[in-house]
């Protein structure tokens, strides 16, 4: 399957997430992306700063701080070595990192927290199960 194809049928397609992109673990490339989001390049920088941050004392500085996609400010409620969920209202965004590749979504208002999650951490299962 194309990365494309992973965007098109595997996230937004589900209707559990509305905005997506797959970027390099390194984020300095995008692999495939939903037409309606953009991620700058220093966004996603701090994504990968966020992923390489040990933080202390179980916090890292992204939960303190938030962080930005495309444009607009999350609050980080989770942050670990795999994934980062942020929300801004009722909408949000997870961020979920696989060996080599970080998927980048959006969730709006109508869905469910837990229901985009699930979907964007079961294609990350599979993308580290084929060696992604």
């Amino acid at each position: 399957m194309s990365w494309q194809a992973y965007i098109d049928t595997s996230l937004v397609g589900t209707g559990n997430v509305d905005k997506a992109a797959i970027f390099s673990a390194a984020g300095d490339s995008v692999w495939a992306k939903s037409n309606n989001l953009t991620v700058s390049p220093q966004e996603m920088q701090a994504v990968v700063a966020a992923y390489k941050d040990p933080g202390q004392g179980g916090v890292k500085k992204v939960q303190s701080e938030g962080l930005h996609i495309a444009g607009e400010r999350f609050v980080v409620i989770k942050a670990d070595e795999r994934s980062m969920y942020g929300k801004k209202g009722r909408e949000g965004v997870c961020i979920v990192k696989t060996t080599q590749a970080i998927l980048v979504t959006h969730y709006p208002e109508s869905v469910q927290p837990g229901v985009a999650a699930n979907t964007v951490e079961q294609l990350a299962d599979y993308l580290i199960k084929v060696g992604y």
